[in-house]
């Protein structure tokens, strides 16, 4: 049994960078799913596709890459909010990544979003991970 989920989605999706691969496949789950597609609609991931099985089903990513120089669109993965140690942020001090060029992927009452998302709506929620 793993004990952070979203902890092991990170992990999966940056070994499969590391090792080249095209395509990532993670068990999945709802907050997996609201991750993979607030990454297709942010141009970090090329597509995915949610495989739904009986008990569980899949998650399958195709990863982007650069073809001319060969790397990937998602350069790190951090993740914020652990288990142990919950992060959250009001609407007024939502993080910045990268001065602006990255994201943040936050947990919020009206769902999985952006931090730019969440400013635009006015709410705060559990800081999950840093993308750039």
């Amino acid at each position: 049994m793993n004990s952070d989920p979203i902890a092991d989605y990170l992990t999966r999706v940056r070994n499969a960078i590391k090792a080249n691969h095209r395509v990532v496949e993670i068990p999945s789950s709802n907050i997996k799913k609201e991750i993979t597609k607030v990454l297709y609609d942010k141009g970090y991931i090329q597509s995915y596709k949610f495989e739904d099985a009986e008990v569980q089903g899949t998650i399958k990513i195709a990863l982007k890459y650069n073809p001319t120089t060969k790397q990937s669109a998602i350069v790190k993965l951090e993740r914020v909010s652990k288990p142990g140690l919950r992060k959250y942020t009001g609407n007024d001090n939502l993080p910045r990544v990268l001065n602006g060029l990255g994201i943040a992927i936050l947990s919020t009452s009206k769902g999985v979003m952006t931090e730019k998302e969440a400013k635009s709506l006015n709410v705060g929620g559990e800081v999950l991970c840093y993308v750039y």
